[in-house]
């Protein structure tokens, strides 16, 4: 089968990479992305590995980009992705890289560091400057005055009164939240012995650090005596406030003004340069930095897988061990001779036989990957069983739609879809970062066929935004029922509601073509029918999935080589299940085709059949539906009865006796095939053998491998086989119940629908006679329709049925053929490193 029913052949390689070229080889076999390499020094310390200190110098290298990175960033600039396919570079060149990197670093830090350096210094000038600029007049010499004050000291210095003493004056600048406190701070520290006038500065000031514009509190504070100068400047450095020297004179402070402004102009010119020298620097690590972060990405890359591999006893070769799809081994052998050639001697790949599951490898394209993504979350699948991700294309959508039939909210799902791939090569749908939108763009294959599907059974149900529509002419004729029937004016008048009999001649002519026919639509019992018709099609749709999960577990009992399981366990649970529910089906579409209008009134229930069939009784209200069907029932009922053993049993006792034959044949097995025989043996066939050891036998019974025998617990492989008989017997009840979620949520579906258009737009519709009442009140009526439409039918109730429909395919479907036990192929690519 092809790679999508079932996951691609994968082999275990051995590769002799010689030294001088294994940095080649495994540079290549990046770029190409073919194999996984496994671990041989899984038992080494990563600090004891051949090529430690080549992946410490490319890690601190990664230090070194990250920290150009942040300076790119810091300075508003982008680093734009390189251009074309950069190779590894060869190991010589790493020190180049390094140097380069190393110098660019250092010219960084130190232009950055003067450029730091020469902003405070500008800073300090132009708080300067707003202190003198800012206008504080210096107070007069206090003297005394016959009046009293509040700030008048009621004791006076004896030395003397106040205008013998020394005015001194303290001028600087504070950030603005520090003003009031210091000003309070400074009043009750120096008991009102000063003069203290704080005012905003008129410019807002860049700040040297952020480089935001930041608004400061200039201050000029007036004391006498040394001891209140003192207690003044320890205050203002606990706030971290900027004192400057301010002259008496105003001549004087017009000079340092001027002389300031010179100094500002000067350092201005200086760091302009020092700017334009940084964004030369800049330019350079914007043109450098980017391919060197992929270079070095990949050189880390390559060292780490080739600490992977072990070392030959001449130290003249590198062993490695790879997973590798079978198809891909040509590639990979004209690979390695192509890297290897300029080394003199050429790079060796060989298949060895494996006694561990191979990963899997499934590949997918465009359209399938949503779909094998559906399956993968649930598990990945063993090494070549059966895929469920090419059924699930078709089942998937089908099943969300069986519970999302709506033609225009199908409609809108599909032209959403739609948009999505039309656009899907566009750079800037590809570069979107929204998570949301990633993940609908992702999921919009699967969007494109759900809403496909939604059309299609929303022509079944015959709804589009919970309306039916007349596309073929109606089964139903009620003119012939009111020619027959003989209704008067007053018979109508007294009866709101007439019945339509399909017994009288020329009133039911025929089904619909397509779907339902749109008269239903109309009656008081269209919830009645739809409930009987969507039950019965949801548990005909359940039986036959779960039988179809049955079935395809046949193809993993061939492959694997274990037909003992067609007669054990397929065949047992096909007559458990389709015994059963099957017959449950049979009764439905028996009783549809058999009974006409005319004897539907005495047709018997087939739920209470089914419930007598397990009673083995028989109700007397209830009349058989066919010659015999009690006795085809108790029949039924025991042999499903009689499978329950076979499949409890059977499986464990066959195993247990191809143990017994298996030991007693050992010995002389193990003398007839000599060694090298075996060797070339295991080499040619290994494939083969192997696949039998990777079935289910390995997992379920703990069967040996083709090789070496594992111990065989017969208890272990009975618990097992009783959990999996257990699980398929009372879970083909559950699940064929649990596929009834898709006649509720369909119901659901529908109501909301009805709903909505009977509360919104059909509200709209009667509030205006009028044809321009009418078109505006419509439009803002048909605007919350369509919000509510998208908010809760399309995304609320998609997403409810999204997950209804993920679990019946989890847990109802898969679990009848599926393990989900494997893991994924991961190849060594530099793909996700660039």
């Amino acid at each position: 089968m092809g790679s999508m029913f079932r996951s691609e052949e994968v082999a275990l390689v051995q590769l002799f990479l010689p030294t001088a070229a294994a940095y080649t080889c495994v540079s290549q076999l990046g770029e190409l992305g073919l194999v996984e390499f496994r671990d041989l020094n899984a038992s080494v310390s990563a600090f004891q590995r051949r090529f430690v200190m080549d992946v410490r110098r490319c890690e601190e290298l990664e230090k070194t980009f990250t920290f150009l990175q942040e300076e790119v960033w810091r300075a508003g600039l982008a680093l734009s992705p390189p251009e074309g396919a950069l190779p590894a570079p060869p190991p010589r060149d790493l020190l180049r890289i390094q140097e380069e990197t190393d110098r660019l670093a250092q010219e960084l830090r130190d232009v950055r560091g003067n450029q730091q350096t020469l902003r405070a210094q500008l800073h300090q000038l132009q708080l300067h400057e707003a202190v003198l600029g800012q206008g504080h007049c210096p107070p007069l010499v206090a003297t005394d005055t016959d009046g009293s004050s509040e700030r008048t000291p009621l004791l006076q210095d004896p030395r003397g009164p106040h205008q013998d003493l020394r005015v001194n004056f303290v001028a600087g600048a504070v950030e603005p939240h520090k003003a009031a406190a210091l000003e309070r701070l400074l009043w009750r520290a120096c008991r009102g012995f000063l003069i203290a006038s704080f005012r905003e500065t008129e410019q807002p000031l860049q700040d040297p650090v952020t480089g935001e514009p930041a608004t400061w509190m200039t201050f000029l504070i007036s004391y006498w005596g040394e001891q209140i100068g003192q207690k003044i400047l320890k205050i203002t450095n606990c706030f971290h406030c900027h004192v400057f020297p301010f002259e008496e004179q105003e001549e004087a402070r017009h000079a340092a003004l001027q002389q300031l402004q010179q100094q500002s102009h000067e350092l201005l010119e200086v760091l302009g340069e020092t700017e334009r020298f940084l964004s030369q620097v800049l330019g350079r690590v914007q043109r450098l930095l980017p391919p060197w972060q992929v270079q070095i990405h990949k050189m880390k890359a390559v060292y780490l897988a080739l600490n992977q591999c072990s070392v030959s006893a001449t130290h003249k070769c590198l062993i490695a061990e790879a997973w590798c799809a079978a198809r891909d081994l040509p590639a990979l052998q004209q690979a390695l001779q192509d890297s290897s050639s300029e080394a003199g001697v050429s790079a060796v790949v060989h298949r060895i036989p494996c006694r561990d599951m191979p990963p899997t490898l499934v590949r997918t394209n465009r359209f399938t990957a949503s779909f094998q993504g559906i399956v993968d979350a649930y598990g990945v699948g063993r090494y070549q069983e059966v895929n469920p991700a090419p059924y699930t294309v078709v089942t998937f959508p089908f099943l969300f739609a069986v519970m999302f039939g709506d033609v225009g909210h199908g409609l809108l799902m599909f032209l959403f879809a739609l948009a999505m791939v039309l656009a899907e090569n566009r750079p800037a749908v590809k570069a979107a970062q929204n998570e949301i939108w990633r993940t609908f763009f992702g999921g919009r294959y699967l969007l494109l066929l759900m809403g496909l599907f939604s059309v299609y059974t929303g022509f079944i149900y015959n709804e589009c935004f919970s309306r039916a529509t007349v596309i073929f002419r109606s089964g139903w004729n009620v003119s012939a029922m009111v020619d027959q029937s003989g209704w008067s004016d007053e018979f109508l008048a007294q009866h709101p509601l007439l019945t339509l009999d399909p017994n009288v001649s020329g009133v039911f002519r025929g089904p619909y073509p397509f779907g339902i026919d749109p008269v239903w639509s109309l009656a008081v019992n269209h919830l009645s029918f739809l409930n009987s018709f969507k039950m019965k099609m949801s548990v005909i749709l359940g039986v036959t999935h779960m039988a179809f999960g049955v079935v395809l577990g046949v193809f993993n009992h061939l492959h694997f080589r274990q037909p003992y399981r067609l007669l054990l366990e397929t065949l047992p649970e096909l007559v458990f299940l389709l015994g059963l529910f099957g017959y449950l089906v049979f009764l439905v579409f028996y009783k549809w085709l058999c009974y006409t209008p005319a004897s539907a009134a005495s047709a018997p229930s087939i739920l209470i059949h089914f419930i007598n069939m397990f009673l083995f009784s028989q109700s007397p209200t209830n009349r058989p539906l066919f010659t015999g069907q009690e006795l085809v029932q108790s029949a039924l009922v025991v042999l499903a009865l009689a499978m329950v053993p076979v499949l409890l049993l059977g499986t464990p006792l066959f195993l247990f006796r191809q143990h017994r034959r298996r030991s007693r044949k050992r010995p002389t097995g193990r003398q007839l095939v000599e060694p090298g025989d075996e060797d070339q043996t295991g080499l040619l066939d290994s494939s083969n053998a192997s696949e039998a050891a990777w079935g289910s036998d390995e997992e379920k019974a703990g069967c040996p491998g083709p090789e070496e025998e594992a111990e065989f617990v017969p208890s272990e492989v009975f618990m097992h086989q009783a959990i999996h008989t257990i699980e398929f017997c009372l879970g083909c009840i559950s699940n064929t119940a649990s596929y009834l979620r898709l006649w509720a949520l369909s119901l659901a579906h529908a109501q909301l629908s009805e709903v909505l258009w009977a509360m919104v737009m059909r509200t709209g519709l009667r509030m205006g006679n009028k044809i321009g009442v009418m078109a505006v009140v419509l439009v803002p009526i048909f605007a919350a329709f369509a919000v509510l439409t998208v908010a809760i039918l399309l995304v609320m109730e998609g997403l409810s049925a999204f997950l209804h429909a993920l679990r019946l395919h989890w847990v109802e479907f898969q679990n009848k053929f599926y393990s989900g036990t494997g893991y994924k192929l991961s190849p060594f690519s530099f793909a996700v490193e660039e």
